[in-house]
């Protein structure tokens, strides 16, 4: 039998202290008496049982204590006592050489469990840490049966451990090689949530050890380790609270990522209810005005059409003409806030497009609305191609620019340029800036300016007041970011930072 390397370890110093210990008696005998020798003999016994496993310690120390008396005690070269003193000597020998082997092996004992104690909470902890930084904890199915093995090292175990899944609205999932028995096994233990097979007091007479994935609210699925119904350890208590405690630590972790995967879902649905609502209530409200508008012009033009001038009629069907254009700029922004809402980026239509190109064709449409004279445009050179919608980037830029003109002043800039990983466009003008209190809501729907703030309507104070909030809308779906930002000497910067990806590289035909 190979003996074990701990063993091979202590032995030859165990044994050298001995041979010290005898060499020294042999040498003092005649010089020291006899008492004095016997607390050199403890001594020994005491030094020696640091390494000698317990067993040979206590043998060691019946042996020595026999060799000094045949030695040392009057007779001599026998095993008889001439004298009491003399045996009540060698039975306190032998009595404190057994108590200090066996106050050492206990101590080695303790320190033996305490290293595995703090194994177990380092591998917990580690394992915690795993779980905590882990985007997808069903992933960890496979860490979890090289953690199973390494709490169970001298578990025989045919095949190692195996892991099943099971999450709502999902087939079962399973991680590593299952018998029909163990699948079985696999499906009481998650049913039931209570561990079964060897120690547990459920099936004990079992092979498998089976261990549920314990969340606050049922069993995630179950671990399996094949074959420890014949080793002894799985039936320790402490081992199996601590393999029951990994296995536990996947199922709070499965537990944590479907609730926050539900808590995800209803705000998802909440804000989407609360854009519905809000697109309801705009829509009876902001069609209220218009509608009342055109049906007085044309209630005029019909009942009074006769008696009036051909100018007066003029002004009534251009009132219904400018009422009916904003009810349809109205109806079409609000219907693309909410196809943005809804669906985000599953509604563009992405294409690899040129960043100059888009504000070249945003600058000529600006020239041509009223004050587009103020409108300037700078684009840094060699920029990569951009990823992106050009109709809804187009919206994007005519809306800013449209916001700008009526609520700024000065000049207005469009700005394109690389910002690191993302590009920038921004669009600024010298107005009067956003009052303190209207930033926070300043890309909301419905929020309308006062006639001297950018505050996201477009067309004046009777605007739709969704210019700015499809500006979010487009950029959100693109991936980006939107942010307002005071200019330093008057005036209003919104920036939209893009992400940027590389371009795919030209065929061949294309690059020559």
């Amino acid at each position: 039998m190979q003996a074990h390397p701990g063993v091979e370890r202590g032995l030859l110093p165990g044994l050298g202290v001995w041979a010290v210990v005898a060499l020294a008696v042999a040498l003092l005998d005649g010089h020291w008496g006899l008492d004095s020798l016997a607390l050199l003999l403890v001594l020994g016994s005491a030094l020696a049982a640091l390494w000698l496993p317990g067993w040979l310690a206590a043998v060691a120390s019946v042996v020595a204590v026999l060799l000094f008396n045949w030695h040392l005690v009057p007779p001599r070269g026998s095993l008889q006592v001439a004298l009491q003193p003399h045996l009540l000597l060698l039975a306190t020998m032998l009595l404190v050489n057994l108590v200090v082997a066996a106050l050492v092996l206990r101590q080695r004992r303790l320190v033996a469990e305490a290293a595995t104690l703090a194994a177990r909470e380092r591998r917990l902890r580690e394992w915690a840490d795993r779980l905590r930084d882990a985007e997808d904890p069903t992933a960890c199915t496979g860490a979890l049966r090289e953690a199973l093995e390494q709490a169970l090292p001298t578990a025989a175990s045919p095949r190692p451990p195996a892991v099943l899944l099971r999450l709502p609205g999902e087939p079962p999932r399973h991680d590593g090689e299952i018998g029909a028995d163990q699948a079985d096994g696999l499906a009481l233990a998650a049913r039931e949530a209570r561990a079964l097979g060897p120690g547990t007091g459920r099936h004990d007479d079992q092979p498998d050890l089976y261990l549920p994935l314990r969340g606050r609210q049922g069993a995630w699925g179950a671990a399996v380790v094949p074959g420890v119904g014949t080793d002894g350890e799985p039936h320790d208590a402490a081992l199996r609270a601590h393999v029951q405690a990994l296995c536990d630590a996947l199922g709070e972790a499965l537990q944590r990522d479907a609730g926050a995967r539900l808590a995800r879902e209803a705000e998802s649905r909440a804000q989407a209810q609360a854009l519905q609502n809000t697109l309801l209530a705009a829509v009876a409200h902001d069609h209220r005005t218009p509608l009342a508008t055109i049906v007085g012009a044309a209630s005029s033009l019909r009942d009074q059409g006769e008696r009036l001038d051909a100018a007066a009629r003029r002004r009534l069907a251009a009132g219904i003409v400018d009422e009916a254009e904003r009810l349809a700029e109205l109806t079409t922004r609000t219907l693309q806030l909410a196809r943005l809402g809804a669906l985000g980026g599953d509604a563009l239509q992405c294409d690899w497009q040129s960043a100059e190109e888009l504000v070249a064709a945003a600058l000529a449409r600006a020239r041509r609305r009223p004050g587009g004279e103020r409108v300037v445009a700078r684009t840094e050179p060699g920029l990569p191609l951009v990823w992106a919608d050009a109709t809804r980037l187009s919206q994007l830029l005519d809306n800013l620019v449209d916001n700008a003109l009526v609520h700024g002043a000065g000049a207005v800039e469009i700005e394109a340029r690389r910002v690191g990983p993302e590009w920038l466009l921004a669009v600024a003008d010298r107005g009067a800036g956003v009052p303190l209190a209207e930033r926070g809501r300043l890309f909301e729907p419905f929020r309308r300016g006062d006639g001297a703030a950018a505050s996201g309507a477009t067309g004046g104070a009777g605007g739709s007041g969704l210019g700015l909030a499809l500006v979010r809308a487009i950029v959100q779906a693109h991936g980006g970011t939107l942010a307002w930002r005071e200019r330093r000497h008057g005036g209003s910067r919104i920036e939209c930072r893009l992400p940027l990806r590389e371009p795919p590289p030209l065929p061949p035909e294309a690059a020559g």
